[in-house]
């Protein structure tokens, strides 16, 4: 089992990670609350300032786009997806939720390069609030996570 400061890889040290992150501006208090939140776990985590790269978009469904920007450039060992979609009264908060989701783990698989997905799906604002905190910070240590798992595995 492992403890919250341990992975698959053994103790998370990011000191040596350059990681990405996009966030989209689409419900900005709560997509602004993850990053704050990932930010934080990145640095607790090692991983150096200048070494985090943060870029924002419209909304969720252009993160993958930015993702993929990035990912091209070659030089990050893990991406993350900030984003929050609140259901609203029409079909449009499954197509956003479906299709952002899709892409992100499209560019993920297209570029062997790990990506943590925190683009919340929630049916209020209350529940975006409420996992907000976490969900930045979980998002962090996946992104480290799997990015020395990604480097072990080789």
């Amino acid at each position: 089992m492992f403890g919250a400061d341990k992975g698959s890889t053994g103790p998370l040290d990011g000191k040596n990670l350059h990681i990405g992150v996009v966030q989209a501006r689409f419900n900005e208090g709560i997509t602004n609350a993850l990053w704050d939140a990932c930010h934080k776990e990145l640095l607790a985590l090692g991983v150096q300032e200048k070494r985090i790269h943060h870029v924002t978009v419209p909304g969720a469904l252009e993160v993958a786009t930015a993702l993929q920007a990035l990912a091209e450039r070659d030089e990050f060992d893990a991406l993350i997806a900030l984003g929050c979609i609140i259901r609203g009264e029409t079909y449009h908060f499954e197509l956003v939720a479906n299709e952002s989701g899709a892409a992100v783990t499209r560019v993920g698989l297209d570029y062997q390069l790990p990506i943590a997905n925190a683009i919340l799906t929630t049916e209020n604002q209350e529940q975006a609030v409420a996992r907000q905190t976490e969900k930045g910070a979980d998002a962090a240590k996946v992104a480290v996570e799997m990015a020395l798992l990604l480097k072990q595995i080789g």
